[in-house]
C-alpha cells in the first residue's frame, strides 16, 4: 500500500488559515509524517521560503523524501530525523539564524494510519504484530519490555494516567498473571489478556476493549507527554513575534497540557491565544476522514 495514499493530514485548511503563510517565510513542520501540511505551505510560501521538517521516524522520513525530491534539491525543504523536544537543538545544527525568524510552528500529534497500517511495529489490535511501539527505533524501550518487566503497579498507573483507563487495575492485574506463565509479545497476546481482564460488556463498547491500553503503552514508549510539554516552550523562543504555533492534538491528555500552557504563556504576556476554543474538523471532512473525528486545534501568536 502507497504511504501517500493512506496517509491524511488532519485540519489542514485550518492550520494553514492561521498560519497565513506569506512568499519566503519560514516555517517548522514539528511532525513531519507524510508532509501533508508542508506540501500546501509550499504552494504559499515561494519562491525562497524554506520549511524544516522534523520526524523522530527514519522510515517515514526516508519515504518522504522521495515525494519531495524537487524542494530538497532546491534546498526549501531540510529534513531531519529527530523528536521535537529538541528542537532548538536541531535549528542550531541544520538552521543556524534561523532563532526568532520562523513565522510558524505546527505540531500534529496524531499517529500516522502508515504506523497503523503498515509499520509492522504493533500500533494496531487489528494486526498479529511484535508489541514494540517505537517511532525512533534507535530508542531501547519497547511496548514488550514494559508489559514483561515493570512492576504491576508501574503498569497500573499508566494504564490508569496516560490510557485514562477505568480497568487499570485489573488489566495489569491480568498482564502479571499471564507474563508468569510466558513472555507476552505479539499484539494479540495482549488483547486476550485485556479481553479476560474486562467484564463483558465493555468488549461490546462503541471502542474496542484494548484502545486505551494499547494508547497508553504507546505514550509511554514514546515519552509523548513529556516531549510535548519540553517541545512546547522552546517553540516560543525560536518563532519570530507575530509568529503563530499550531498544536493538533488527539486525546484529551495532550489538549491538557496544551491548553495549560497557552494560558501561562498569556498571562507572562508572550503570546495571544487565537482559538478561545478548540477548532474541531467539519462534517465534510469528518466524512472523508473519519479519523479526525477526536483532533482539536489550539493556535497562539508571539507578542
Amino acid at each position: 500500500m502507497n504511504f501517500f495514499n493512506i496517509h491524511v493530514s488532519v485540519l489542514t485548511n485550518e492550520v494553514i488559515n492561521y498560519l497565513n503563510p506569506k512568499p519566503n517565510e519560514n516555517f517548522i513542520d514539528g511532525t513531519f509524517d507524510g508532509g501533508g501540511h508542508t506540501e500546501v505551505l509550499f504552494q504559499k510560501n515561494g519562491p525562497n521560503g524554506k520549511i524544516l521538517g522534523i520526524d523522530a521516524d527514519k522510515e517515514i522520513l526516508n519515504i518522504a523524501t522521495s515525494k519531495f525530491q524537487k524542494e530538497i534539491q532546491e534546498e526549501r525543504l531540510i529534513l531531519v530525523n529527530d523528536n521535537f523536544k529538541n528542537l532548538k537543538g536541531i535549528i542550531e545544527n541544520n538552521c543556524p539564524g534561523w532563532k526568532e525568524k520562523v513565522s510558524g510552528i505546527i505540531f500534529d500529534l496524531g499517529i500516522s494510519l502508515w504506523h497503523l497500517e503498515e509499520s509492522g511495529r504493533g500500533f494496531s489490535f487489528k494486526k498479529n504484530e511484535n508489541l514494540d511501539m517505537r517511532y525512533d527505533k534507535r530508542e531501547g524501550l519497547t511496548a514488550q519490555k514494559i508489559i514483561n518487566s515493570w512492576p504491576e503497579r508501574e503498569i497500573e498507573k499508566i494504564l490508569r494516567e496516560y490510557g485514562e483507563e477505568r480497568y487499570s487495575r485489573k488489566i495489569a492485574g491480568e498482564i502479571i498473571r499471564e507474563r508468569k506463565k510466558k513472555a507476552i509479545l505479539t499484539t494479540f497476546d495482549l488483547i486476550n489478556i485485556v479481553r479476560k481482564a474486562v467484564p463483558r460488556y465493555y468488549k461490546k463498547g462503541y471502542i474496542h476493549p484494548a484502545t486505551r491500553t494499547f494508547q497508553a503503552l504507546r505514550i509511554a514508549v514514546n515519552r509523548e507527554l513529556e516531549n510535548l510539554k519540553e517541545a512546547l516552550p522552546q517553540s516560543i523562543e525560536i518563532l519570530k513575534p507575530k509568529g503563530k504555533l499550531i498544536v493538533v492534538s488527539f486525546h484529551s491528555l495532550e489538549d491538557r497540557i496544551v491548553k495549560f500552557f497557552f494560558k501561562k504563556e498569556t498571562q507572562n504576556n508572550r503570546i495571544k491565544i487565537l482559538t478561545k476554543k478548540p477548532v474541531r474538523p467539519s462534517d465534510e471532512e469528518l466524512k472523508f476522514n473519519p479519523r479526525a473525528r477526536s483532533a482539536k486545534l489550539r493556535a497562539a501568536i508571539k507578542i
